[in-house]
């Protein structure tokens, strides 16, 4: 090898190696770059999760426009509180029974978009949103009428909704909630607030005291309210009567699969009929001081032993037995008639004793409750009702000691009634109806009392035993005008809503995805 040639080898060689050396070091820098670009895109896609949870946190999301009804836009929080507000009314009305509807409240408002709703096409969900898109739209339709109309709630109705949500923090706070705004959007949803409920409070308040004007604003003339009544033919009035079913002799066969069956042949059917036939035959001829006895003794001349059955202020709609009958206008007391009943198993023989009509005044009265204490078991001793009385007979002396006035009566019932209904009213129930109240409370009511009556009474139900210090007020409308005009200003009522409400629509905004999160 010539030294020329050696000259150019070693050139070519040092040339190579300074290329590798810059080979690599390009390709360790390449390396580094697409290592920090990583770590750069990691840092970014940590810090966007981060933000977005924040943003989560932040309510932000439950802020955007879910409906907008009108001129107000309401958010996917306010949505929700209205949402979580007809769930919870239904299933608290409901409780344990609300599965017979399909309805599962294990998982409350955030478990209903997945479960079919049997009295919708939809889930639960859209059921209870749909109700909540009704109610805001009546409650915004109503406010805008208060505000052209110069309606506003006063500083004691404003108070009484204070009021209400003035111990929620303490509430909060018992179950184990960091906030009350925390056990809001717990059970309401995200982004459900107090402020917030304290407005939609607010809003309800002022419908509320609308709708109750515009009720109140409805007058009807005696003729309307007569002819009203006069189309329940009967559905509303209060029948006493006695039957007694006269039973077909049934037939024991064999059906298909062996087992034993009871049936009425036609032949054993007409046997009862005439038996039903006798007695009716029978009571037209016998002796009593009453209707009743008269067909007992009928009774007991072709069946020994046996009775009727008397059956005592049964409204109208509500009758099983010879309906058309009992409710025929013509009908007089002690009229009778038989009929084969609803299964086909026999006859009935039915006497018509009484009818009320509902032409009667309604009574308004004060009272205050003094509830006897119960035994362990539930029960009231003799000595538990007398110390009950003997409080109650104090308490009717001090009234007798003043001046005797219906004011000074609402005082005392305010004072010591444990009458949970009335004792923040002066005691007092208006328009009271036969059969409302417990029997001697209602005796008390419909006894030819005067104003300003007075009278110590027992009184016992399913909740309690006690004395009721009473106080009459006096007698109101006729009841059948009473239960017309109930109808008649539902009706007007509704129809005025309607009209009031036609020109708005709820329109569905992007955030409605956020409802009941």
């Amino acid at each position: 090898m010539s030294a020329s040639t050696e000259k150019k080898l070693r050139q070519a060689a040092r040339e190579a190696g300074t290329d590798k050396k810059m080979l690599a070091a390009q390709e360790e820098a390449r390396k580094k770059a697409r290592s920090k670009l990583r770590w750069t895109i990691g840092t970014i896609a940590v810090i966007l999760l981060i933000a977005f949870i924040l943003f989560l946190n932040s309510g932000l999301l439950y802020k955007t426009t879910a409906y907008t009804v009108g001129d107000k836009d309401y958010s996917a929080a306010e949505v929700s509180y209205y949402y979580a507000n007809q769930y919870n009314y239904w299933a608290n009305q409901y409780g344990n029974y609300a599965y017979l509807f399909g309805l599962d409240t294990s998982n409350g408002i955030r478990g209903l978009g997945k479960q079919d709703c049997p009295m919708s096409d939809g889930t639960w969900k859209d059921y209870f949103l749909s109700a909540a898109e009704n109610e805001m739209l009546q409650v915004k339709a109503l406010n805008d009428y208060a505000k052209a109309n110069g309606i506003e709630l006063d500083g004691e109705e404003i108070a009484a909704i204070d009021s209400s949500l003035a111990d929620i923090d303490s509430y909060a706070k018992i179950q184990g909630y960091a906030s009350a705004d925390k056990m809001l959007a717990a059970n309401y949803g995200q982004g459900v607030t107090v402020s917030m409920v304290r407005q939609a409070y607010l809003d309800s308040s002022l419908a509320s005291k609308v709708t109750e004007q515009v009720n109140d604003s409805f007058s009807y003339t005696d003729a309307q309210l007569e002819e009203k009544y006069a189309s329940y033919e009967g559905s509303n009035d209060m029948f006493d009567f006695a039957y007694y079913l006269v039973e077909a002799e049934k037939t024991t066969t064999k059906d298909a699969d062996g087992n034993d069956t009871e049936t009425v042949t036609p032949e054993a059917l007409d046997v009862a009929m005439i038996k039903a036939e006798a007695i009716e035959e029978a009571y037209k001829k016998a002796e009593g001081d009453s209707s009743l006895d008269r067909l007992n003794a009928a009774i007991a001349g072709l069946v020994p032993g046996d009775s009727a059955t008397e059956q005592s202020n049964v409204t109208g709609s509500s009758i099983s037995i010879a309906p058309d009958w009992l409710r025929d206008s013509s009908r007089e007391a002690g009229d009778v008639t038989f009929e084969e009943n609803s299964a086909g198993t026999g006859y009935h023989v039915v006497v018509f004793l009484n009818r009320d009509d509902n032409h009667y005044r309604t009574v308004s009265v004060r009272h205050i409750l003094i509830k006897a204490e119960p035994s362990e078991d539930g029960s009231y001793t003799d000595e538990a009702k007398a110390a009950a009385k003997a409080r109650a007979e104090e308490i009717l002396t001090e009234f007798e000691a003043g001046d005797r006035t219906e004011d000074s009566f609402a005082a005392l019932a305010n004072e010591y009634s444990e009458d949970a209904g009335s004792n923040t009213n002066g005691g007092l129930y208006e328009n009271i109806h036969k059969g409302q109240m417990v029997k001697e409370f209602n005796d008390f009511c419909f006894d030819d009392h005067k104003a300003g009556d007075t009278a110590i009474v027992y009184g016992e139900s399913g909740s309690y035993a006690g004395y009721h210090v009473m106080y009459y007020v006096g007698q109101g409308e006729l009841y059948s005008n009473y239960l017309a005009g109930q109808d008649l200003r539902a009706a007007d009522l509704t129809a005025w809503m309607d009209e009031l409400t036609s020109g708005y629509e709820a329109v569905v905004k992007s955030g409605i995805r956020y409802v009941g999160k």
